[in-house]
This record gives C-alpha cells, structure tokens and sequence, in this order.
C-alpha cells in the first residue's frame, strides 16, 4: 500500500516571505527522496485560488496575508495518494476549520454500500453549519494506475444522482469550502499540463519536448519541470492535440477557499485513511 504524506513538513514551509518555487521544489524533492515520485505539480493555491497554481520557472513570487492550499500527490508505479491542507496566514481560522471538519466528519460516514450522494450531504452539511460554502462544482474522485482523476465522482453536495462504494475502492474525499459564491471556473494562464495523445508533431522542437513529457504518461506535469525555453514547443502540442492544459480555478466571485482532503481504502464497516 502507498503511504507517503509529506504535506505537514511542506505546510511548515509556507511562511510569510517565503517563495512559493521555495516550497515547491522542497516538496517536490521531498517526495523523490522518501522514494516516490510526484503524481502532479504542488498545487500552491492561495486566497481566491481552488486549484491548478503551480509557481512558473524561476518564479519570485512570495507568500503575504494568503489563505495557501497546498494540494500534493505522490505516487509510485503509478498507483497514487492524493492529499491536501490549508495553511492559514490571513486571519481566517474558520475557514479552514469547515473543510477540515468536513473532511473528519465524511470520512467517519464511509464505509462499503454508502452512496456519494450521502457523503456529499455531510460535507455540504458540516460546511453550512460554520456559515460558508462548499464549492459545488469540484468534486472528490477515485483514483487509478497512473489516472489521477478517475471515477468515481465525489460530490461536495447531494446531488440527484449517485455512485454506491464497494469494499476496496480507493478515493479522495477533497472538500472545499469558501465565504463566496460556492462556483469556480477557469482562470490565468496554465503551468500544469498532461499528455492526452501521442500523435505524430511536425516540429523538430515540439517533437523533442514530446518524448521529454512521455515519461510522464497521462500524469500532469509542470512547465517548470522542462526548462526555460519551452513555449513555443509547448503551445505546438497544445494546438496539434497532444497536450491540455490546466487553467488556474478561482471562485467567480473573489472569495477565499479552503481546502482538506485524504486518499481513503473503503472498507467494509469504515475506510482506511491511506495518506496519513
């Protein structure tokens, strides 16, 4: 089983005046020498921010008054633990204490037979009961062999529709929860990206970064991770259908998120928390 959590010793990192490449590149060498690999760029996510920041290549920028999430994955042959904790530095305690406590109280409700629907109403409920939000249109997931979202869906409501989890599945129960409108969508440019086809590319260039990002498989990688002079090979594969990019999800109407989340085995009468 993958037991690897290095997310307590990257969450000691964020500090005001620290550089978000700083604790990236820290975490994500972390993960190398406990003997994985990264399942995806650190996620440094901050105030309006869901998910999908990652620092640029030499990136200068520095941690203020932020709410940071740091959402990170390890994995090992492909098999992949997924986790994320929110590291307060605005002022907002209760923020941050509504997703956790819903991520506590969803993981105690789990267990073989459960339907998502149901676990999706205890998050909505213990959030709603600190005042605030989840965000309705990110969800929990299953994970597999080198897929990092796979079903199924964990919804962070009810939902008219559910999936009932057998004895076995391994998932991320991942709640947000923000004092805005409860909605993300796309926003600011992409540094995360990941291979969806390996069709023939004309350029020398993009022909080159192509078998640079093979190593990856479908996992999602950073610009950063390739070097400095990247662009234009990179928006070749992006428009030949190769590559997709991740797009930064912000909260459409500007509020902070905070986010919990662990990577589960489900059990018969409960789950087995795998990213501790």
């Amino acid at each position: 089983m993958l037991c690897l959590s290095p997310e307590m010793d990257a969450a000691r990192k964020v500090v005001e005046g620290e550089s978000l490449l700083t604790v990236a590149e820290f975490t994500e060498n972390l993960i190398r020498e406990k003997g994985g690999e990264p399942a995806f760029p650190v996620n440094i996510s901050r105030n309006d921010e869901a998910a999908h920041a990652t620092p640029s290549f030499n990136d200068k920028t520095v941690f203020g008054k932020d709410m940071v999430k740091l959402d990170i994955g390890v994995h090992i042959d492909g098999y992949i633990a997924d986790t994320a904790v929110t590291v307060d530095l605005s002022g907002n305690p209760k923020l941050v204490e509504a997703a956790q406590v819903a991520l506590e109280n969803a993981l105690k409700f789990i267990h073989a037979g459960v339907n998502t629907s149901e676990i999706g109403g205890v998050v909505e409920d213990t959030i709603g009961s600190f005042g605030f939000k989840p965000i309705i249109n990110l969800t929990g997931h299953g994970l597999e062999q080198y897929i990092q979202h796979a079903p199924p869906t964990i919804p962070n409501k009810r939902m008219p529709h559910s999936v009932v989890l057998e004895e076995g599945d391994i998932v991320a129960i991942e709640p947000f929860a923000t004092d805005g409108a409860g909605k993300i969508h796309d926003a600011g440019n992409a540094e995360i990206y990941h291979l969806i086809s390996n069709r023939p590319v004309r350029h020398p260039s993009a022909r080159a970064l192509l078998q640079e990002i093979e190593k990856y498989k479908t996992l999602p990688f950073a610009k950063r991770w390739l070097g400095e002079r990247v662009d234009f090979a990179l928006v070749q594969l992006v428009k030949a259908g190769v590559i997709q990019p991740y797009p930064v999800l912000k909260e459409i109407k500007g509020g902070l998120i905070s986010q919990a989340e662990h990577t589960i085995l489900v059990t018969a009468d409960g789950c087995e928390v795998i990213t501790k």
